[in-house]
C-alpha cells in the first residue's frame, strides 16, 4: 500500500507594521518580486495605536497578491504600545508555532517600531528559532517615498534579507 502524498506546507510571512502602511505594502511588493516569496499565509503584528491601519494592510496584501498568483491567508495581531516583553513573547509564538507546523518563516522588519522589531528579534534569537530570512527594504532616501512600490526609483531601495548578508559573511 502506497501511503497518500501530503503536500509540506509553505512558507509564513510575519511582518510588523508601524507608523508607515506603504513601508509594510512596498516590503511585501518586493519580497514577492525580488526574491520570489509566495506565502501561504502572512501575520501583521502591530501595536494598538497603528491597528488603525491594519484592515488597510491586510486589503494591500491581498491584492498584491492576487497580481502575482496566490492568495495566502492573512492574520492581525494587536499589541499593547511600546511592550518590548509581550511583542517578543507574541512574535516567537507565532514564528515557533508555524515552524511547529513544518512552515518556513519570514519576518520583515521594515515597518515594525524599534520596540517591536527589538523584541522580536532577540526572542527568537534566544529561542533558538529556524527562522529562514528577516527582511528589511532599505531606503536611499526617504522623499516622496509614500507611494506604490514600482513607482519608487528603484535604484534607491534594495530589499534585504539580513540572514542572507550575515551568512555571506560568515
Amino acid at each position: 500500500m502506497i501511503s497518500p502524498v501530503i503536500p509540506a506546507p509553505g512558507d509564513v510571512y510575519i511582518t510588523l507594521l508601524g507608523r508607515s502602511t506603504w513601508a509594510l505594502v512596498n516590503a511585501y511588493h518586493a519580497v514577492l518580486r525580488e526574491k520570489g516569496l509566495r506565502p501561504e499565509r502572512v501575520s501583521i503584528v502591530t501595536e494598538k495605536p497603528y491597528s488603525v491601519n491594519a484592515s488597510t494592510a491586510v486589503e494591500a496584501i491581498r491584492i498584491i497578491s492576487e497580481g502575482y498568483g496566490f492568495a495566502p491567508a492573512i492574520e492581525v495581531e494587536v499589541l499593547p504600545e511600546a511592550d518590548f516583553v509581550r511583542a517578543g513573547q507574541t512574535i516567537r509564538s507565532l514564528a515557533a508555532d508555524f515552524i511547529r507546523q513544518g512552515f518556513r518563516v519570514a519576518i520583515d522588519i521594515t515597518s515594525g517600531r524599534k520596540v517591536t522589531v527589538a523584541g522580536a528579534l532577540i526572542a527568537v534569537s534566544l529561542a533558538g528559532l529556524d527562522i529562514r530570512h528577516i527582511y528589511y527594504l532599505a531606503m536611499g532616501s526617504v522623499d516622496d517615498v509614500a507611494k506604490p512600490y514600482m513607482m519608487i526609483p528603484h535604484q534607491i531601495q534594495r530589499i534585504r534579507d539580513i540572514m542572507e548578508d550575515a551568512g555571506a559573511r560568515s
